[in-house]
């Protein structure tokens, strides 16, 4: 007897993003076979012997996974327009940052903000990447460097999948900046983060990893190292945004401890790459604030290639230095500015940004995968690199279901 299948997607050619010896993992003429939500059969259409209740012809689309952002800042209130213009007449990042301004300003406004006013706001924010194929989303917090912000943050950073077909990823960013009311006492600010916040967080399970900021208007090595210590302890996962403006080897201290992930990465010294590819840990470059910022300097991108470190790529959706909610936009720009390949971007939106979460269910078209899945009407994979604003899916699958 046939063996029977919720849904064929047929007649569409794949890019899987697979490890496949073919680039983008291309299989061409082929179907999707779907049960229970997830991935149970991938290849030629000729290959195919079961039933299915649905069929779906894809009329030679291309079938892609569901893009995967894995650092975004989404949940926050106000604007930082004003900074905008502040950088456009000469004051630099880091000086606003010691004006009050930067992160400090931001988290003012969102320790004013309501549930609700937050949860309205970032919607929009994930509404617009979830339009363009976003399927899984990494939101951090950090815009409230107290107890009950924080909490709320995350608790709205989860609330968003209630409202769209995503995959919400929390992550606790504590050591994102010094707040006003610890003013020159760094030490007893984190004590707080780990003494005080994270063990409330873990209790409630509202989030999946733990965050820095490892840099010189940031905190040290020492103080992260701390952080994360506490976060293993309590069954936390790591990430660091690390050489974005200096080289601190925050990445180094990161991946030895096993980092999901590094962001950023600017600064990173080639002697400390080796060490991010013995962890398994993933590069997360961030070509929007590297845009936004006017910066020059480029992450090692021939280093990470020739010790085969995963390179994953995301928006860095915040208010202060990469306000960009468009994963299509943030594509290119890895390829102009950074010069990854279009299929090394592609990768990085996918299977790569999905090890930067540590969903091995998310990233490509494989059996056993959660079948989140948009088709695209175009000719070649490349394009959804090549064009800006161009493309938009013509179907989108969450989990299985149409979305």
């Amino acid at each position: 007897m046939p063996q029977q299948y919720d849904l064929l997607i047929e007649n569409v050619h794949l890019a899987s993003m697979t490890n496949s010896a073919q680039p983008y993992g291309e299989v061409r003429d082929a179907a999707v076979a779907i049960s229970e939500g997830k991935i149970a059969y991938v290849g030629a259409k000729a290959g195919f012997t079961g039933h299915a209740e649905q069929i779906f012809d894809g009329q030679g689309q291309w079938l892609l996974p569901g893009f995967v952002d894995c650092h975004t800042h989404l949940v926050y209130a106000g604007s930082r327009a004003d900074e905008f213009e502040k950088r456009l007449n000469g004051v630099s990042y880091a000086e606003i940052s010691r004006q009050g301004g930067g992160i400090k300003s931001t988290v003012a406004a969102t320790r004013l903000a309501s549930f609700d006013s937050l949860q309205k706001d970032a919607l929009k924010r994930a509404s617009r990447l979830a339009e363009e194929g976003v399927t899984t989303i990494e939101i951090k917090s950090g815009y409230g460097l107290d107890l009950v912000t924080e909490i709320n943050m995350l608790k709205v950073a989860k609330s968003l999948s209630q409202f769209l077909p995503i995959d919400v990823a929390t992550t606790y960013l504590g050591a994102h900046a010094l707040p006003l009311e610890y003013a020159n006492r760094a030490d007893d600010y984190i004590d707080f983060v780990c003494e005080v916040v994270m063990p409330e967080i873990a209790k409630q399970k509202l989030a999946d990893s733990v965050d820095v900021f490892c840099e010189s208007i940031g905190f040290d090595l020492a103080q992260c190292e701390k952080v994360f210590t506490t976060a293993k302890g309590y069954g936390l996962q790591i990430k660091a945004h690390a050489e974005q403006l200096s080289d601190l080897h925050g990445a180094k201290l990161a991946a030895n401890f096993q980092a999901l992930s590094v962001d950023h990465l600017e600064f990173l010294s080639e002697e400390d790459v080796s060490v991010l590819k013995q962890n398994n840990t993933v590069a997360v470059l961030l070509p929007g604030a590297f845009y936004f910022l006017n910066e020059t300097k480029k992450p090692p991108v021939a280093a990470l290639r020739q010790h085969n470190v995963p390179i994953a790529i995301a928006t860095d959706l915040n208010p202060g230095s990469s306000p960009i909610a468009s994963i299509l936009t943030i594509m290119n720009m890895a390829s102009v500015l950074f010069g990854l390949t279009p299929h090394e971007v592609l990768q990085g939106v996918t299977i790569h940004a999905a090890t930067a979460l540590g969903m091995d269910n998310k990233g490509s078209i494989a059996v056993g995968k959660d079948a989140d899945m948009c088709l695209w009407d175009i000719q070649h994979p490349a394009e959804l690199v090549y064009g800006v604003n161009q493309h938009r899916p013509t179907q989108k699958w969450f989990r299985g279901k149409h979305a």
